[in-house]
């Protein structure tokens, strides 16, 4: 069966599932905001710069755009996985997390569950798909069809890469970590909400492409919910995109 949690953290876009087994009486949300992420880089696109790809485009640039659009940055509503880390372990979700498979990436790309936490993964796709664990004994290429649905668990504690056979550009990262509390994906504009389930020390922490990116923020929830005061950088900004954010900003103040 299907986490309800799960399903609507994915349609909505903006990721939300408290793992831990509190009630959801006790449970605060932590509310923040992740910058930097336009310099985040996909490795399949740093994979098609090779020139022995031959990945070419013939593309021009266009003067018209900006030239902080003018290169590629993560989709962060399902590539960027914020994580809120307890100080013990944490059990799984009895249910089993929804990953879509569909229209060349699945959805989320990165999560971060606790160690026996069990997947399945929906092919929505006309066509069928090979998944498969990268050096996973437990994840060997086997057919998905058309609106069939396959299941896995990573066992144990690690970082793994899901790739397809069928599509060699889809690539996932599945990373399994004791401590995870809760999960959140954020908005096209950096803005996540997690939901802790009780009060406590927590590390809240960023992930792509299958491993930590930026510092960890440590934060401590008592009574009622918490706003992070500064944003989670997760990569360097560059110039350019520095000077896009400020303007962004300078729009909002005016409204």
């Amino acid at each position: 069966m299907i986490s309800t949690v799960g399903r609507l953290a994915l349609l909505l876009g903006v990721g939300l599932a408290v793992l831990g087994s509190a009630g959801v009486a006790e449970a605060a949300k932590v509310k923040g905001k992740v910058a930097g992420f336009r310099a985040l880089l996909n490795p399949v696109w740093e994979e098609a710069r090779d020139p022995k790809k031959r990945g070419y485009s013939f593309r021009e640039i266009v003067p018209t755009v900006k030239p902080e659009y003018r290169h590629l940055y993560p989709h962060i509503p399902k590539e960027l996985c914020i994580v809120a880390l307890a100080e013990e372990k944490q059990a799984p979700q009895k249910t089993a997390i929804l990953i879509r498979v569909g229209g060349g990436r699945t959805t989320p790309v990165t999560i971060v569950v606790p160690p026996g936490q069990q997947l399945q993964f929906h092919n929505t796709d006309p066509f069928k798909h090979r998944l498969f664990g990268v050096n996973v004994a437990t994840f060997q290429p086997g057919d998905t069809i058309k609106g069939a649905r396959r299941d896995w668990t990573a066992s144990a504690a690690g970082s793994f890469e899901i790739r397809d056979e069928a599509a060699p550009s889809l690539r996932m990262w599945v990373i399994a970590e004791p401590n995870v509390a809760a999960i959140a994906y954020p908005n096209l504009k950096g803005e996540f909400s997690l939901t802790v389930p009780a009060e406590g020390k927590y590390t809240v922490q960023a992930y792509f492409a299958g491993k930590k990116v930026g510092p960890a923020a440590p934060i401590e929830v008592k009574a009622g919910d918490l706003e992070l005061k500064e944003p989670l950088k997760v990569a360097e900004e560059k110039k350019a995109e520095k000077k896009a954010d400020d303007k962004d900003k300078e729009k909002d103040k005016g409204k």
